[in-house]
């Protein structure tokens, strides 16, 4: 037995594809035997099994446990959840592995699995190697068993275990995806008032596309704040694991944003400890957590990457623009957008003043979206060593950390190749429109010469 993955599925940070193109039961088997396969030669033998609402979810859970139980590992499926909740079950649970399938906040016809082995992220060359062992049917046999767990009510104490904010008043949109039955049960724990959105599980999305990045998908919940007047809003994408936030006023708070004031809790707690974010963070961010006393680390962006930095420096806390945030500080170090919204109730009243308050207190800058544009796969990583092999002849001030981030006196710009799509990432921050304008000049300047122009915008 041997089996070929569509090579576009196996991505970075997870595997994931168009259900029926590049992604099937047949994909899900062969992950299932090659991660029970790794885990038995590494001793272990457990693995717990999630899924999000997908309609495709169900017949690929199937699969999977199929292909684990087949290799010889026992599963402990926890049902229909979030991606933080199969987290926690890997967390708490006695097992050796985690997956959830999930197609995270791509549209509905998409889904994918995410992976944790022996509590580390799974990911880039681990993703290879099952694609190798697949086309090699390098396999284990064995028989294993199939129990369930229910974690639900669980997870839901846990989160609330983390509560110890005031009163307030709140919408929350979960955008028909997997996180609508934990909001459901947790805000009957919180005090206050709160009122819900699209907590029905549905992977047809039919209300709006689940990625709180985008404003939008912002516009029902900002509706419903301004017709309450609540005094803020949380919404989460499709699996439950990036965050997004409006003040009272409707303006979105954007991933930095929240974790600059994720972090002045953290920091009271744990004075001087590293706070890590990734590239393409405000600059406001980093200047508000040396600010705070805090140790500021800019990293690469993706979330498998995040983590593994964060287990290096011993990092409390760590986010990205992409609205993950990771909190290590009496949890357990994964990103999880139900935990991330009980905390921000935290912060703001520890902090004690209104949401719309510390928003509008924030440094104004002008930025960018973060600008996607499609460029040859073959391209992509070159363009940017020969953007930074300029840059540093002309003695620019840049940091390589991922990509080019450059610092001028307008402000900074940042060209990235994507670690999962054939596209660059551009992003731009400045004090005002002309310095920001200066800024993108620099961008085309420097993609005219190694032959690119900021192009038509890419899908995500």
């Amino acid at each position: 037995m041997t089996h070929r993955f569509d090579p576009t599925s196996l991505r970075e940070y997870d595997i994931r594809g168009i259900v029926g193109q590049a992604l099937g039961t047949d994909d899900a088997r062969a992950i299932g035997r090659g991660f029970a396969t790794l885990l038995r030669r590494a001793g272990g033998h457990r693995v717990a099994v999630g899924r999000d609402g997908r309609v495709s979810s169900p017949e690929l859970e199937a699969a999977l446990v199929e292909g684990l139980t087949a290799s010889g590992c026992d599963v402990v499926r926890v049902g229909l959840g979030p991606t933080p909740m199969l987290y926690y079950a890997e967390a708490t649970l006695e097992v050796d592995g985690g997956i959830q399938i999930t197609g995270s906040h791509n549209p509905g016809n998409y889904n994918g699995f995410k992976m944790v082995f022996q509590h580390r992220p799974f990911f880039g060359a681990d993703i290879q190697t099952l694609g190798r062992m697949a086309a090699e049917g390098d396999w284990e046999e064995g028989e294993g068993t199939v129990t369930d767990a229910d974690i639900l009510d669980n997870y839901v104490g846990r989160l609330f275990a983390g509560y110890a904010g005031g009163t307030f008043r709140i919408g929350w949109d979960c955008g028909n995806g997997a996180a609508g039955p934990v909001i459901e049960k947790l805000v009957k724990l919180l005090p206050g008032e709160h009122h819900t959105l699209f907590t029905d599980v549905d992977g047809n999305f039919p209300n709006h596309h689940p990625d709180p990045t985008e404003e939008k998908n912002l516009a029902d919940l900002k509706a419903l704040v301004a017709e309450k007047k609540l005094d803020f809003g949380l919404a989460f994408d499709g699996d439950g694991d990036r965050i997004g936030a409006i003040d009272g006023q409707g303006r979105v708070i954007w991933g930095d944003q929240l974790l600059s004031i994720l972090a002045e809790p953290v920091l009271r707690k744990d004075p001087g400890a590293t706070i890590i974010a990734d590239v393409k963070a405000s600059q406001m961010l980093y200047d508000r957590i040396a600010e705070l006393g805090g140790k500021p680390v800019m990293w690469k962006t993706g979330h498998s990457l995040i983590k593994t930095k964060m287990k290096e420096t011993g990092a409390p806390l760590a986010g990205e623009m992409s609205g993950h945030i990771f909190f290590a500080q009496d949890y357990y170090g994964f990103d999880d957008a139900q935990y991330a919204g009980v905390q921000l109730i935290n912060a703001v009243h520890l902090i004690g003043k209104p949401l719309t308050e510390i928003r509008g207190e924030m440094p104004a800058f002008v930025n960018t979206p973060e600008m996607r544009f499609q460029v040859d796969e073959s391209r992509k990583f070159a363009v940017v060593d020969e953007v930074l092999a300029r840059l540093k002849a002309d003695g620019a001030d840049v940091d390589d950390t991922d990509g080019a981030r450059v610092n001028t006196p307008d402000g900074w710009w940042l060209l990235r190749a994507s670690n999962t799509q054939d596209v660059l990432v551009a992003r731009a921050e400045a004090r005002s429109q002309d310095a920001l304008d200066r800024l993108l000049g620099q961008i085309d300047a420097q993609l005219a010469a190694s032959g690119l122009e900021r192009g038509p915008q890419a899908a995500h």
